[in-house]
């Protein structure tokens, strides 16, 4: 398999697979399809991996590769608490599930509710472990997550509160075909770039909610499924300068993903997403 691009990851100086692994896809999965799957990452190429407490199994089923291929991977995991004594806790139960003593990257997992963001900010926030994390060098950088079609415009709000180190939030062709949402992504982008902050993204390959339609796949929305496809969604979104893309939280259609980010040497053309479009009924998820 060919070798998937790399680019500097931020302030990190870590250089970076351009295709992170979200290791959402193996959270409810067992240790030896999880190790399958590592197996398909480390083969890959990919140096990056993308985790969260709150992902099921998957800090454990990490676990095992960590503690013997810990320096193969920038690591970063996510908490989704709100005070500084819970934030605590639940990282370093993350370090004892991953079994390491540090990560890469340590995030504030969905900040895009007002309210939830202020009590995290307010003294005795979690805001105040990450902090404590980062100067304690337990992790290299602190960052920010999100869902939804306000993400950007909450993600500008709190990098210009506070100095995060990076952001991820959801990207496909058809989301930034909403003029709103792809001004705020565009302004966030900007600002990043010329603070040194990554970019990461997700839901690349999302094809529309599942509505009245049988779930076939463990994932909240209906991925594109047929290769062709997912190439393009995918070499599209790659075809966006210094953004990252973590990979589908399904592992049935992660080598589809991993196979597009190696072949990966320029972006369809606006009027071939037009036509994937139409042909497969795409809409939007948020």
């Amino acid at each position: 398999m060919d070798k998937i691009q790399r680019q500097v990851f931020g302030k990190s100086g870590h250089m970076s697979t351009r295709v992170i692994f979200g290791s959402a896809s193996i959270m409810k999965a067992s240790q030896k399809e999880a190790d399958q799957v590592m197996d398909m990452i480390m083969e890959s190429g990919i140096n990056h991996i993308d985790t969260a407490a709150g992902y099921g199994d998957a800090e454990v089923r990490l676990g095992p590769w960590m503690k013997h291929h810990r320096t193969s991977f920038f690591l970063a995991t996510k908490t989704d608490k709100v005070t500084y004594k819970d934030a605590k806790e639940q990282f370093y139960r993350s370090l004892e599930r991953l079994q390491v003593d540090r990560v890469d990257l340590l995030q504030l997992h969905n900040l895009t509710d007002v309210a939830n963001r202020e009590n995290i900010m307010f003294p005795g926030g979690a805001i105040e472990f990450l902090a404590e994390a980062k100067e304690k060098g337990l992790a290299q950088l602190i960052g920010i997550t999100g869902h939804g079609s306000q993400t950007p415009k909450m993600h500008l709000q709190s990098l210009r509160r506070y100095n995060f180190d990076s952001v991820l939030l959801p990207c496909n062709y058809l989301l930034m075909q909403n003029p709103e949402y792809a001004d705020a992504f565009q302004n966030l982008l900007s600002y990043c770039q010329e603070h040194d902050i990554a970019m990461q993204t997700i839901k690349s390959i999302a094809r529309g909610l599942w509505g009245n339609k049988q779930r076939t796949l463990d994932i909240w929305y209906e991925p594109l499924t047929d290769e062709e496809a997912v190439a393009k969604a995918v070499h599209w979104v790659l075809g966006r300068s210094g953004i990252f893309l973590i990979t589908v939280a399904e592992m049935r259609v992660l080598p589809k993903v991993l196979a597009a980010a190696a072949s990966w040497q320029s972006p369809p053309s606006d009027e071939e997403m037009k036509l994937l479009v139409k042909r497969y009924q795409m809409e939007p998820i948020f």
